[in-house]
């Protein structure tokens, strides 16, 4: 790999890491900016939720963007933007323009992430050298969710609003200099098509009401507050695959999510992050609400997950080249469902010390994981869509997320008791259990879809 190369990977994965602190970091930061200024509970939940909403509701146009406008285009434009709305939360004194702030971010990465996915894998051909790429891209991105925490910690200790600054200060860096390493865009020819104006529409709207709705189940924990939005974004995700049907140059080709193992990619990382965003909320409530630990010591505890930093680019890569993809995740998955399923077992006085497995492992499984998902989604995937690959499996990632929040906010409903606080807690952790089973399940699936294309090749 050459300079270059490296320096244009750099950037990237800068951007991803951008992505994966930011959401971390306001997790840490939100009860001082309430505090300061004055948020009520509800506004409180939207500085989180409404990045979410937007990066979410528009990752798959982003993708398609990305493909049909340019990848270095809409990665750099989107970035810019980012930078421009972090910075305003961080000069803002009202919780409208907070909101506002966050749901303008998560737009920017829900166009940046998909561009970013899709630059590293149209720049490093397919095998090795890309599957090499895309392990240091995952690993970085994990490293964003966990080292977030102890940034968000750190920074909050001088000024919330250095959570904002400091996101907008590294952009500034990213943006000069992908601007001078990321080759410049080829010209667009007709085969690469039209814009589909009608699907873009009712993708995004049905992607943010049901967004919508999945968060809203999680604050109110009432399905009757959500069915109008699911209503709608059952329509409109209807709607979607009518159109997408009929278009002459779809913004989803829909025969793209039986290729290869991009559903099964999909499916494995939606329910891997639901999992991994669940164990986090529920594992830093409990060290706080229960154990009485500062913002800071809790997101300190999670510090020893940035080991997946060192793993991955070291120790994936040749697991990956000696048992195949599907082998390697599938193992990282079941390392994440010993480290959630040993969290059952959570007692009152548990320390860092009895934690430290769990993390451990969980570190392992990002190693393991992250990045050959994104190589698996990408396999086989044609040059001219794989921004809407990225797309889809990165809003498996983020559907994923909220929707693991969601479901452990819904069960974390004790009395504030200490006995039934702890009780609450185990039941909590059945939650990222359960989905990282399901998700050892689907890995299985794809080993086996895998195994029966290789039978059937071999055949005369």
């Amino acid at each position: 790999m050459t300079p270059r190369a490296w320096g244009l990977l750099l950037v990237v994965c800068g951007a991803l890491f951008l992505e994966g602190s930011d959401i971390a970091m306001l997790n840490v930061a939100v009860p001082a900016i309430a505090d300061d200024v004055g948020l009520s509970a509800g506004s409180a939940h939207w500085v989180i939720s409404a990045y979410v909403l937007g990066y979410a509701g528009f990752m798959l146009l982003g993708g398609r963007s990305a493909d049909l406008l340019g990848r270095r285009r809409v990665f750099l434009a989107s970035l810019a933007v980012f930078v421009v709305f972090s910075a305003l939360g961080g000069f803002a004194d009202a919780d409208w323009v907070l909101v506002l702030a966050r749901f303008a971010t998560g737009v920017a990465a829900g166009f940046m992430t998909p561009a970013g996915f899709s630059i590293v894998t149209t720049t490093f051909p397919e095998g090795p050298l890309r599957d090499r790429a895309l392990v240091v891209y995952g690993a970085v991105g994990a490293a964003g969710f966990v080292l977030g925490m102890v940034a968000g910690g750190l920074l909050t200790t001088a000024s919330w609003r250095w959570v904002f600054y400091a996101p907008a200060l590294l952009g500034v860096v990213l943006l000069a200099a992908g601007a001078r390493l990321i080759r410049p865009d080829e010209p667009r020819t007709a085969a690469a098509g039209g814009f589909d104006v009608a699907g873009s529409i009712a993708v995004t709207t049905g992607m943010v009401a049901v967004v919508y709705a999945v968060i809203e189940l999680g604050e109110s924990r009432d399905l009757g507050d959500t069915w109008l939005p699911l209503a709608v974004a059952a329509l409109l995700l209807v709607a979607f695959v009518v159109i997408e049907r009929r278009s002459r140059f779809p913004l989803l080709r829909l025969g793209l999510l039986r290729e290869e193992l991009l559903p099964h990619a999909s499916l494995a990382g939606l329910l891997f992050m639901g999992a991994f965003f669940a164990f986090q909320f529920a594992v830093t409530l409990y060290l706080q609400e229960l154990r009485g630990w500062s913002p800071l010591e809790a997101g300190l505890t999670f510090a020893i997950m940035g080991l997946d930093l060192l793993l991955a680019p070291l120790v994936t890569p040749p697991l990956v080249r000696r048992f195949g993809i599907v082998a390697v995740l599938t193992t990282g998955l079941v390392a994440a469902a010993l480290a959630f399923g040993r969290l059952l077992a959570l007692g009152d006085d548990w320390g860092y010390l009895d934690l430290l497995p769990s993390l451990l492992l969980v570190a392992v499984s990002f190693a393991l994981v992250y990045g050959p998902l994104t190589s698996a989604a990408a396999e086989g995937i044609a040059e001219t869509e794989q921004g809407a690959a990225g797309g889809v499996v990165y809003t498996a990632f983020q559907f994923g997320g909220a929707l693991g929040l969601a479901v452990v906010t819904i069960v974390l409903a004790g009395d504030g008791t200490s006995a039934v606080a702890l009780d609450d807690y185990r039941r909590a952790l059945w939650v990222p259990t359960v989905a990282a089973v399901l998700a050892v399940l689907v890995g299985l699936a794809a080993a086996h879809r895998r195994r029966r294309a290789e039978v059937a090749v071999r055949l005369p």
